[in-house]
């Protein structure tokens, strides 16, 4: 026994079927729509390709004919001779083959002279001329009445063997004459020389009359007659009707093109499934990737020691790392909840306040800043330290800017390396002067020890003359002598506490500023501790300073240890071969350049062997037993934090070498050119100063 289907069943069954009735329908008219566009477009486009076709085909038959005409206009009859004219006329036609004959009319239209093409049979050797000369006559009248050339209408002449060929005639009046010249064209010629054989291969092309009569045609194929384009060859006097007959048929393709198009709906059909399931399988993909990605960066930003800070428009925090919480020792819940950052300090607050608010008002005018800037936070337990703040915008998912992110970099490591370098390099030319005193001590006993010397004889010899001296007769010349001797003991005396207070000033020097001195105040303040080396040595000092002397802006202290340094090495390198004579060692400042002054301390020694030129330079490296190797090293360490540069090359005007170096002239002082005598610097002896 049936049972009947519940009615709610029924509904469901049809909820269910209704959706892919209509997936059907929508198919099945979406087919038909498809295959109908598809023909119908197909006969639009080989339509549009007549119709194009037929226009250029037009264009170019009417270009031919003018060319034509525009032949025979220049064949006048004015020639030197009427040979000369069947000449011409011979030859114009071997030209064209289109071009089938040639005439010269009189005033009353009669032939006087005419030539026919080479390449056929004569043209009117059926009928007489004169019995098809109507068409010609009446384009010869119009062209007499409107004083330029003219076409006739086409006509049919017969030739030898039943053929025959469609011609059209062009009368171009002889200008000065009442003479006229009359050429005849083959309307298929023309079309052949118009149109090649690579334009024709789908169409066929003929000259037709109004009723359809064919004149002339061209093409390998015959046209089908279902794409057919007529265009208007407009020409002087006649008007020819061009037609292009495509050679293609009507669309065949239907029973293909269905199942073409049944085939690939199913297809896509089938391709939409796998793609949907690709990209369900991809999403998941993604977002499990998505959240590795998250995990792995949350892990990144957590391991760095780099604090990394999210603000948004408004300035409040968004997001910190575990580093910046470290940093400034408040944990993220405080940092993103507080209204202004916790790390501020309390005197800087207005400030950074301020500068945040013109960031708020115009984001663009604060623009990228990736190179960096250096600030002061402070920590939770109020502890000052200096950070590198590199911030850059922040954009979201789609492009706008969100706010700015920022890496923070604690610079309190970097400050406190800097301080213990800063310190180590002061420790190191507090060395650099001990070592100095320490070989300037030998040379300071043994100059003290004359003076000394000197003091006590003259005091023994007081005491002896007072000892000796006569009662009586001799008190003027004792006093005398007395006088004399003491006045020689506080000389001697004086000298001594100079030689002492130089050396005591020279060690106890220790301030850093740079000011502005001149050259000789430099050179007077080391010149009598050269004095005492140069005296043990045998040598001589010699200066050669401009007058005025040129300013210089320098560390006064360690400029004075560079020059008693470089004149130490001079003096030393005269000691052992070089005579007594010629030890001279001269200190020469000239103001080279409006921003640099060049000092030269020039020795008369034997000059630097090359292998030890390449290592100057280089700490701990001397030629001496005694030496520490740190004297040109450090030298150049000074010059260079003056900005300029120091360097060394053979003397000029003799044997002995000359170090130069150059330091920044006062800008505030007049320029002091460089002496142009006979002891001025020659020619490239200074160092160019360095580029800014």
């Amino acid at each position: 026994m049936n049972v009947p289907e519940p009615a709610a069943a029924r509904r469901r069954r049809w909820r269910r079927a209704l959706p892919w009735a209509a997936l059907l329908a929508l198919l099945g008219v979406a087919q038909s729509l498809l295959v109908w566009l598809t023909l119908n477009y197909e006969a639009t486009r080989a339509q549009d390709e007549t119709d194009t076709f037929a226009a250029e085909s037009a264009a170019a038959v009417r270009g031919e004919l003018l060319r034509a005409m525009q032949t025979v206009q220049s064949l006048p009859w004015s020639a030197p001779s009427p040979a000369q004219w069947l000449a011409d006329a011979s030859a114009l036609l071997r030209t064209r083959r289109d071009l089938l004959r040639v005439e010269h009319r009189d005033a009353a239209l009669a032939v006087t002279a005419a030539v026919d093409s080479p390449y056929g049979p004569p043209l009117f050797g059926v009928f007489a001329r004169e019995q098809m000369s109507v068409e010609a006559e009446a384009a010869c009248i119009a062209a007499r009445r409107v004083a330029a050339p003219q076409f006739s209408h086409s006509y049919f002449v017969p030739l030898p063997g039943g053929l025959g060929v469609e011609v059209i005639d062009v009368c171009v009046p002889v200008a000065g004459d009442d003479t006229q010249l009359v050429a005849t064209l083959s309307l298929a010629g023309v079309l052949e020389r118009a149109l090649g054989p690579g334009q024709l291969h789908a169409h066929e092309v003929s000259l037709v009359e109004g009723d359809g009569t064919r004149l002339a045609r061209v093409g390998p194929l015959r046209g089908a007659g279902v794409y057919r384009a007529d265009r208007v060859v407009d020409l002087p006097g006649v008007t020819l009707l061009l037609r292009a007959d495509g050679v293609a048929g009507p669309p065949r393709l239907i029973p293909n093109l269905t199942l073409a198009l049944v085939l690939g709906l199913s297809a896509a059909l089938f391709g939409v499934v796998l793609l949907l399931a690709r990209d369900v399988r991809r999403r998941a993909e993604a977002e499990g990737a998505l959240a590795e990605a998250l995990a792995f960066r949350k892990a990144m930003e957590d391991s760095l020691s780099t604090g990394l800070r999210a603000r948004d428009l408004a300035g409040r925090i968004t997001y910190v790392n575990p580093a910046f919480c470290a940093m400034v020792g408040f944990d993220a819940a405080e940092l993103m909840r507080a209204e202004t950052p916790p790390y501020w300090p309390p005197e800087h607050a207005v400030e950074y306040d301020r500068r945040q608010r013109v960031r708020l008002a115009d984001p663009a005018a604060a623009g990228d800043t990736r190179e960096g800037h250096e600030t002061v936070f402070m920590r939770r337990s109020g502890e000052r330290f200096p950070v590198m703040i590199y911030e850059a915008p922040l954009v979201d998912g789609q492009g706008r800017h969100a706010g700015w992110m920022s890496a923070v970099l604690d610079m309190s490591a970097q400050r406190r390396v800097e301080d213990l370098s800063r310190q180590q390099q002061e420790r190191l030319q507090a060395t650099a002067r001990l070592a100095t005193v320490g070989e300037m001590a030998s040379l300071l006993s043994h100059e003290l020890n004359q003076p000394l010397a000197a003091i006590a004889s003259y005091a023994s010899g007081s005491l002896n003359l007072l000892d000796d001296a006569a009662p009586a007769g001799a008190g003027g010349e004792l006093r005398g002598l007395l006088r004399q001797a003491l006045q020689r003991i506080a000389e001697q005396a004086e000298r001594a506490g100079r030689v002492i207070k130089s050396v005591h000033d020279f060690v106890r020097r220790r301030e850093h500023a740079h000011e502005a001195l001149r050259v000789d105040q430099l050179i007077d303040a080391v010149l009598p501790l050269v004095r005492l080396q140069a005296r043990k040595s045998g040598a001589r000092i010699e200066l050669d300073l401009p007058q005025p002397p040129p300013r210089v802006r320098c560390d006064r202290t360690m400029i004075e240890q560079v020059l008693l340094n470089l004149t130490r090495n001079g003096i030393q390198a005269m000691e052992t071969d070089t005579p007594l004579a010629q030890r001279v060692l001269t200190l020469r400042a000239r103001q080279t350049h409006e921003r640099w002054v060049t000092f030269s301390v020039v020795d008369a020694g034997p000059g630097i062997a090359p292998a030890v030129a390449q290592r100057l330079f280089t700490p701990f490296f001397t030629t001496r037993r005694e030496g520490m190797g740190l004297g040109l090293s450090l030298c150049r360490t000074v010059i260079e934090q003056h900005g300029g540069a120091l360097d060394f090359g053979d003397r000029a005007d003799g044997p002995g070498t000359e170090f130069r170096f150059t330091l920044p002239a006062d800008r505030g002082a007049p320029r002091t050119p460089a002496d142009g005598g006979a002891d001025a610097a020659p020619a490239g002896v200074a160092s160019a100063p360095p580029s800014a």
